[in-house]
């Protein structure tokens, strides 16, 4: 009969490998929040600067960083899931913001069909990033994010009253809110955490 029965050196052990692994977590989660939180604000302030600015008719173009931004963070993510065991809440993390992903897809696909096409996309945009954030800080328990996703519903719900030229701002200001903020903030609570 095997003796299962933890040392307390093996337990040690075992709640200090637990929690490098969470703070492995928080650093691969930051990266993500970060990233796709400025490639979005930097394609939305192009956008409006191109089309209420400049005026150019193509202010969209802005948009074909998302197939770079895809390719970087698939080869990030196929890199970080070899480099050992995933946590339960980094595999959660991953089914959510895959399934966040599709149903960006599938909406803009459903916005493309209706009239006013993407004339009415960005208060949709922004409640699936609140929606998203919030999830996450709950998950990840960093009260940030949750306020973040909060914040981001209330300026989607304030969006269908603005005209869309400066939805386009609003948008960049709920990305400010519920990634960059709490991405940079992310870090700090990281190396609280390893202190």
């Amino acid at each position: 009969m095997t003796d299962t029965s933890f040392s307390p050196e093996a337990s040690l052990a075992l709640i200090h490998s637990m929690i490098r692994k969470t703070r492995s977590n928080l650093g691969a989660n930051r990266f993500y929040f970060l990233f796709w939180g400025w490639v979005a604000f930097g394609a939305l302030t192009a956008q409006f600067l191109l089309k209420v600015v400049f005026e150019y008719p193509k202010h969209y173009v802005v948009w074909w960083v998302i197939v770079p931004a895809v390719v970087i963070t698939l080869l990030r993510s196929r890199k970080h899931s070899r480099s050992g065991a995933r946590s339960y809440v980094g595999e959660s993390m991953s089914a959510l913001w895959m399934g966040v992903g599709i149903s960006f897809f599938v909406l803009s696909f459903i916005i493309a069909q209706l009239r006013g096409g993407f004339l009415n996309a960005y208060p949709f945009y922004i409640l699936f990033y609140g929606l998203g954030t919030f999830i996450s800080g709950r998950l990840l328990r960093f009260t940030p994010m949750v306020i973040g996703g909060i914040l981001n519903w209330i300026i989607a719900m304030g969006c269908v009253f603005v005209p869309y030229d400066y939805q386009m701002l609003l948008t960049a200001l709920a990305l400010l809110c519920s990634y960059i903020i709490p991405g940079y903030l992310l870090k700090e609570k990281t190396v609280t955490h390893a202190s």
